[in-house]
């Protein structure tokens, strides 16, 4: 359960927090966003000090229903925040969140550690082989469709049994391109619904058998707030239920807007096991 990121073995038998630094308009909690480098250094700051073992910059807000970005835009938005956060804190491990194998390419150029693709490779043909060459580790998360279409698409047989079919060609797949380090994303809310995602969450210890880390982002998502009847910014302590719960089913890395409250979730679920 290592991850190589720049040279470094990332040990996740200890479950690991991701921070969210979404550099959008658009993204779904507002509070999320930052756009200003004096915003991102500002909260990058804040979520190193907390405990984040990595940084999640990502330029195309994967929202239902959200807005088309340009490959340039995307660029313009992630490069400069990279840079900038690792010209003040040169030993942040961050994490591009991307389909696109060219903006992949270039964050990893500028200094990101691992790349983070919600499509795995369905939106853009090149990614693996991009990665595969870079050699970096590889979020590959499970969705059906795109960011604008993906709500339209989940209809499931059976949906654990279909995500783990996903994940078994993907990880082929990757591995033929010879990446390395793989780490799987069931996609709370891509391409599933409500009661979906609650089953998915139900059953995420299934996902073990592939032998790989998992990763659990349910940081304020419908499915709590809906389910709660309150906003993205009430979310919080629904939020710490369902991290807590991921945990339990073998999470290694929760990728959260909050990260103080996810370190306690993990430091509390720790003391359980041991």
């Amino acid at each position: 359960m290592t991850i190589n990121c720049k040279g470094n073995l990332i040990d996740l038998s200890t479950p690991k927090v991701m921070g969210i630094l979404n550099i959008t308009p658009d993204s779904f909690f507002s509070e999320s966003r930052t756009q200003t480098e004096e915003k991102i250094l500002q909260a990058a700051e804040e979520m190193l000090e907390e405990g984040a073992t990595f940084l999640d910059i990502g330029g195309y807000s994967s929202r239902p229903g959200a807005n088309e970005v340009s490959v340039n835009e995307e660029l313009e938005r992630v490069i400069p925040a990279i840079e900038s956060i690792l010209k003040n804190h040169p030993e942040t491990l961050i994490s591009i969140d991307t389909f696109r194998a060219e903006v992949a390419s270039q964050a990893i150029k500028a200094g990101a550690a691992m790349v983070n693709d919600i499509a795995a490779g369905n939106l853009d043909g090149q990614m693996m082989q991009v990665v595969g060459q870079l050699k970096v580790p590889y979020i590959m998360m499970h969705m059906r469709g795109t960011p604008q279409t993906m709500q339209e698409q989940n209809n499931y047989k059976d949906l654990i049994q279909e995500v783990i079919f996903y994940f078994s060609e993907k990880i082929a797949e990757a591995r033929n391109h010879g990446i390395n380090d793989v780490i799987l994303d069931p996609g709370f809310g891509f391409s599933k619904n409500i009661s979906q995602n609650f089953e998915l969450l139900n059953k995420m210890e299934l996902l073990q058998t592939a032998g790989l880390p998992v990763l659990a982002g349910l940081s304020r998502k419908s499915t709590i707030y809906k389910t709660l009847s309150c906003t993205p910014g009430e979310a919080l302590n629904g939020t710490t239920v369902l991290n807590t719960i991921a945990l339990q089913k073998g999470a290694a890395i929760l990728r959260v807007h909050d990260v103080k409250e996810a370190m306690e979730a993990v430091e509390l679920v720790s003391r359980l096991k041991n």
